[in-house]
């Protein structure tokens, strides 16, 4: 029963940590797009851009600073929806970082209803699951009834 228990154990603890990271890396990210909305905020700048290629991922714009500069952040604008290509789009920017931008209008809390989902099914499933499995736990360190035969104490 030992080996039995000790799996268990290392289920339970694997289902959990699974569970913590997943929570973690939602927080993380939430706080993430809180960040570079702070700093759009505080040095912000806007601009019409054009969306010229929409992925699953990103949409990739390219718009103008007032001198000049073109810009194409790698990384996409943030809180793309929507958004096709082709599109001109009113945008926000961080002065200090025109890589940083957004669609105007947009913010962080766009971000709460996919982490909100992404958690509560994350814990939906593993709630469950881990009480499922410390029940298990439970049944395996249990000791035998007396009484109850085993093949190792009364061979066939």
């Amino acid at each position: 029963m030992a080996g039995s228990e000790r799996t268990w154990r290392i289920a339970l603890r694997a289902v959990f940590a699974v569970a913590v990271l997943l929570t973690v890396l939602c927080v993380a990210l939430l706080l993430a797009a809180i960040r570079n909305d702070r700093a759009i905020s505080a040095n912000m700048g806007t601009a019409y851009a054009t969306v010229e290629q929409v992925s699953f991922d990103r949409a990739i714009i390219r718009y103008e600073t007032p001198d000049g500069i073109a810009h194409s952040p790698a990384n996409g604008v943030l809180y793309p929806e929507g958004l096709a290509a082709g599109d001109l789009v009113w945008i926000e920017y961080d002065t200090t970082d025109p890589d940083l931008a957004r669609v105007a209008g947009r913010d962080a809390s766009l971000t709460l209803l996919p982490l909100g989902t992404m958690l509560l099914f994350t814990w939906l499933v593993a709630g469950p699951l881990i009480w499922w499995i410390r029940r298990n736990v439970s049944a395996a360190a249990a000791p035998a009834p007396e009484g109850a035969k085993t093949e190792a104490t009364h061979p066939a």
